[in-house]
């Protein structure tokens, strides 16, 4: 197999430059120098790096038809519905196993999988190559500086050994508990840990294509309004509503933590300017009414909102949105909203404290980052167990499924643009400035911002509204 260097170079000794996703194509490949023939003849003369569209065959592909209920507005999944009692801790039980199965269906694209107990109950299988899919029970690293992590299916559970010798150590340093991965390697010879070779995540299918709306319309993405905080911009956001009836936009998305709250960390009452839950929330309601009336709004929650706090989050509810507008969508955190048959995935974004702790190199000031980590492990909430609560349900909701065109996440108050496989991820920042806890932590909010994506053309547009803040 060709590791991700020799193929770079192999690239470079032709004057190529060539494209992440080439590079990965080739090493899931059967046979991949073979291929590296057939892509150098699909190469334009003029051409200075090599694209995925050099693939001999690629062909970009929507995710299947787009039916809509409403042509304009549709919840896919994350509906407003009246919030239930507590969970059942035994539901995780049926939690990990729904998140196994769904995310090793997505992975079987990559070729069959046999049972972890096939190469721990059996000397069949040692030291032949095999393939074998599971999810992450740990991590760690061994004295020598590799990777292992002990991975579990539904028959068995065994230590994976990733040598930071070859090219799958880059992917294997990035492991975090409870995602679903797909490795091939072979057994050792005492059948007591598998060697791997490669490493494989869901992930987004590289030939993936966006589907684009057949009539016009825009829609305006926003997070983190902190309505009571002494830090709100009223003035940018004023700007901001005074613009809206000019933006010809249609839509109007928020991502989470529309208000302050009230008791979400130590001291918050002396930084508050609204010290009531529910005037909070009646002066954001007064807000949304003087924006346009024919603005389709969507709302979802987040973990500074009046609802519980662990994820998947109900949507707002009661006396707390008696003053909004009746153009106000509520949807839970996360939910799935078609715009004109263009998907849009909202995801507050809480769990970015928990990946940005245990993956290499991540940082807050880079979120878009952080939402390509998410599609990669088709996986809002990896890690249970750290900062971000999980809600026992039988069902997995925080999969990634299915493939959105738009990821709009929030949480970080940084903002952060990038396309990733035909998934424009948007993390519009926030609209409050920097706080004390802030300051202590060194983060620099980009405060003010509104991301506007035309639904044509998939083209997003970044307007500031913080003038000389």
């Amino acid at each position: 197999m060709l590791g991700e260097t020799e193929i770079v170079e192999r690239f470079l000794r032709t004057n190529l430059q060539v494209h992440p996703d080439v590079v990965r194509y080739l090493r899931e490949s059967d046979n991949p120098s073979s291929l590296f023939d057939e892509i150098l003849t699909h190469v334009p003369p003029d051409a200075l790096v090599v694209l995925p569209q050099h693939i001999p065959d690629w062909k970009p592909e929507t995710d299947g038809m787009r039916f809509l209920a409403d042509p304009h507005l549709d919840v896919i999944y994350g509906k407003a519905v009246m919030a239930k009692g507590g969970g059942d801790f035994r539901d995780f039980i049926y939690f990990f196993k729904n998140r196994y199965e769904k995310l090793a269906g997505m992975l079987k694209s990559r070729g069959e999988s046999i049972p972890i107990s096939a190469l721990t109950q059996t000397t069949r299988y040692r030291q032949v190559d095999c393939t074998i899919t599971g999810m992450v029970v740990e991590v760690r690293n061994t004295g020598k500086g590799h990777r292992m992590a002990l991975l579990e299916d539904p028959t068995d559970t065994i230590n994976v050994l990733f040598n930071n010798k070859r090219d799958v150590f880059e992917d294997a340093e990035k492991l975090i508990p409870d995602e679903v991965i797909q490795v091939k390697g072979q057994l050792s010879n005492d059948g007591n840990l598998f060697f791997a070779s490669t490493l494989h995540r869901p992930d987004i299918p590289m030939n993936h294509a966006p589907f684009k709306s057949e009539t016009p319309g825009k829609v305006v993405m926003i997070s983190d309004v902190h309505v009571g905080s002494d830090t709100f911009l009223t003035e940018a956001w004023n700007c901001f509503s005074d613009w809206l009836p000019e933006s010809d936009a249609r839509y109007l998305l928020i991502a989470g933590d529309l208000v302050d709250g009230i008791g979400i960390y130590p001291g918050q009452e002396k930084e508050l300017t609204i010290p009531d839950i529910y005037d909070q929330y009646d002066l954001f309601g007064e807000m949304l009414c003087a924006l346009p009336s024919d603005m389709e709004i969507v709302i979802s929650p987040g973990n500074h909102d009046a609802v519980r706090g662990a994820e998947p989050q109900p949507a707002l509810a009661g006396d707390f949105i008696r003053k909004f507008p009746d153009n106000v969508t509520l949807v839970e955190n996360p939910a799935m909203v078609n715009l004109q048959g263009v998907r849009v995935l909202l995801y507050h974004g809480r769990s970015y404290d928990d990946m940005i702790s245990m993956i290499p190199g991540a940082t807050y000031t880079h979120p878009e980052v952080m939402m390509q980590e998410m599609l990669i492990r088709r996986n809002l909430t990896c890690t249970y167990g750290m900062r971000t609560p999980i809600f026992p349900t039988k069902e997995d909701r925080m999969i990634i499924d299915p493939i959105p065109e738009i990821l709009l996440t929030g949480h970080v108050h940084i903002s952060g643009i990038v396309n990733y496989r035909g998934v424009l991820c948007v993390n519009p920042g926030t609209w409050q400035s920097q706080t004390s806890f802030q300051k202590q932590m060194n983060i620099q909010p980009t405060p003010a911002m509104a991301v506007v994506v035309d639904l044509q053309t998939m083209k997003p547009e970044v307007f500031d509204f913080s003038g000389d803040l």
